[in-house]
């Protein structure tokens, strides 16, 4: 499957997730859907029959409420039964509201109070060193999440130690549950708030899948004794027309019969 197409499949997976449930977090896992669908088809060295083997490279998907759109990757790399997908946050569930470790197989940290997810990286990062594991630590987070000031004592850390395998990926698609991020606390320029903690940052089109590519490649091939930052611009409810024009009303809305059989189209 080309990349296009995964991504198209994953937004679809991701939309099923939330109309098991009626509703959910759609904004801000349609955003960060076809940086999975690179990382997942390019980048992760990951084993969906062993997915704990410890050498593997790790997701921290810091954002853990857009959950859904990395179930939707998860089932289809193979890690559990897409039909799992149906079962979002329902009693017995192994797929929370909030990404598991202990729930989900392909899991790698527990998220739910946001901006703790780069300091939960760097102590894989540090595990990996100590392990001799020459693998790369993956962190998602968001732009309002970066509005927590636990992570820039992660990224002050990272730096100190000099974490180059660490690839933070900044979802800028300047909406949050309150508004933008910009009148709710503004954040820019998060490319140079990275630099002036001691990180390599760049900026890139999150909907671009060369793009994207080419930044993570840049990103991996660094290692320079930095710890690495993308930003990607990227709109929230991407990938389908009534959700990516809501604004911030879609950081957690519904998904009603109409609107899944509707966006399916869109999508098919």
């Amino acid at each position: 499957m080309d990349v296009a197409s995964f991504s198209k499949e994953i937004r679809r997976n991701t939309l099923r997730c939330l109309h098991s449930q009626g509703s959910g977090h759609v904004g801000g896992s349609l955003s960060i859907v076809d940086v999975l669908a690179v990382l997942y088809s390019k980048h992760m060295h990951v084993d969906p029959a062993d997915p704990k083997k410890d050498d593997r490279d790790k997701l921290v998907l810091s954002k853990g409420h857009a959950g859904p759109a990395l179930y939707a990757t998860l089932a289809i790399k193979g890690f559990f039964p897409v039909e799992w997908l149906d079962t979002l946050n329902k009693l017995g569930t192994r797929l929370p509201s909030h990404v598991n470790i202990n729930l989900t197989p392909g899991v790698d940290m527990t998220a739910g109070s946001l901006g703790q997810g780069l300091s939960c990286a760097c102590g894989l990062a540090v595990a990996d060193r100590l392990k001799g594991i020459d693998r790369y630590v993956y962190v998602i987070t968001g732009d309002g999440e970066l509005q927590e000031g636990q992570n820039w004592e992660g990224a002050m850390f990272a730096a100190h130690k000099k974490l180059d395998h660490i690839v933070v990926i900044v979802d800028s698609n300047k909406l949050q549950i309150d508004g933008a991020t910009k009148d709710v606390m503004n954040v820019e320029d998060i490319c140079g708030k990275f630099e002036a903690f001691g990180f390599d940052a760049q900026r890139v089109n999150g909907h671009d899948f060369d793009a994207l590519d080419k930044a993570i490649v840049k990103a991996k091939s660094a290692r320079n004794g930095k710890p690495q930052c993308i930003v990607m611009d990227t709109v929230k409810g991407k990938g389908v027309s009534f959700y990516e024009a809501m604004g911030a009303g879609v950081h957690s809305t519904t998904v009603t019969d109409e609107q899944y059989a509707a966006a399916m189209e869109e999508l098919k």
